[in-house]
């Protein structure tokens, strides 16, 4: 007991040192990102097109300093692909931690529900059956793909009524794996100017990222990330056990499905812009955890901050890594995330550090 006191206290004290870090880390990856590419932007004309743009009036914009082709190529290109990937490692590292709560497991990730293979599949069947010729989107599709598989494993994982979390991930893989099964089938079956989009998708990119594909991933962001920070309590409650959160007030049965259904969207809506990208949702809540434990009220604005900036780190590596040829997002993350976490898995340190504290 005394042991877990000073813990707490040490791990409140870095939450704000934290979250200040990350936000100046999120700013200097934006400006940075702005500024690499092809067409020539210092880092200091790359902060005066971003403040510019969010701040009218600024001198600079009308001094003749910065060239219209200068512009385009940091607030019409860079900056919408940066942001994106900042909205989907958020998303994606916000969703693992409460996967994570929801099975009560320190293993589980967004794509543990299967969710992240039906949305592939529904991409793929767009650009294999050509429906986008209809008005059926890829995103769109994406989408759909991604809520139809959450809610077959809602179903599948119930017994007696209440959700069970070892039958929420048994059924998640067994569908996962089974999804995954069809959309291999038909990429090996399709025509050959399909596959390199299937895998380009399938892998993850924000490459064709515009302002208008940011609305529906942010608003789906905000509200799962208010509704997480309204139920920290419950969340916490949670990770004691399902019969002390019932002593405590928290339904817990009901609360379970809240999440799925959170998880569901948050994670269907980030697929279908940014396509498969892996290790975000199960490595970034871990690193929280350890710099600044376990209690969620702390813990998710830590592991969303982290998550936009690891998945803008990432992407910015993904297109300048092997220049002028633009590496998919999900390599990157596998690269950088699997050799993290098993090192963190070695120091004894990732199986459910903070998880019960």
């Amino acid at each position: 007991m005394t042991a877990t006191r000073p813990a707490s206290r040490t791990a409140s004290r870095a939450a704000p040192f934290a979250t200040a870090a990350l936000l100046a880390a999120l700013v200097g990856v934006l400006v940075v990102s702005g500024a690499t590419g092809t067409v020539d932007v210092t880092f200091a004309e790359s902060f005066q097109l971003i403040t510019g743009h969010l701040l009218p009036g600024m001198p600079w914009m009308a001094d003749g300093s910065l060239t219209p082709l200068q512009d385009q190529a940091v607030w019409r290109f860079r900056l919408p692909r940066t942001l994106l990937a900042g909205i989907a490692g958020a998303g994606l590292a916000l969703a693992g931690a409460l996967m994570q709560a929801l099975v009560r497991n320190p293993l589980a990730e967004p794509y543990l529900l299967g969710v992240s293979a039906g949305a592939g599949l529904g991409a793929v069947l767009v650009i294999t059956s050509g429906a986008a010729a209809v008005g059926l989107t890829l995103s769109g599709a994406a989408f759909a793909g991604a809520l139809g598989a959450a809610v077959a494993v809602s179903l599948l994982a119930r017994q007696g009524g209440l959700i069970a979390p070892t039958r929420l991930i048994l059924a998640g893989v067994a569908l996962g794996s089974l999804l995954s099964a069809v959309t291999s089938y038909l990429t090996i079956t399709t025509e050959a100017q399909n596959v390199f989009s299937i895998l380009f998708f399938l892998l993850g990119s924000v490459a064709a990222a515009t302002w208008s594909q940011l609305a529906v991933p942010a608003a789906v962001l905000g509200a799962v990330w208010a509704f997480a920070l309204l139920r920290s309590r419950s969340l916490n409650a949670l990770q004691v056990g399902d019969e002390t959160a019932t002593a405590l007030g928290v339904d817990v049965n009901r609360f379970r499905s809240q999440l799925l259904v959170a998880c569901a969207l948050l994670t269907g809506a980030v697929v279908a812009v940014s396509g498969g990208i892996g290790f975000v949702g199960l490595v970034i809540p871990h690193i929280s955890r350890i710099a600044v434990g376990g209690d969620h009220r702390r813990m998710l604005p830590v592991a969303v901050l982290g998550g936009a900036v690891f998945l803008m780190a990432a992407d910015l590596a993904a297109r300048t890594a092997a220049s002028p040829t633009e590496i998919p997002i999900g390599i990157v993350t596998a690269v950088v995330g699997a050799p993290f976490f098993l090192w963190l898995m070695r120091r004894g340190r990732a199986a459910g550090a903070g998880m019960h504290r």
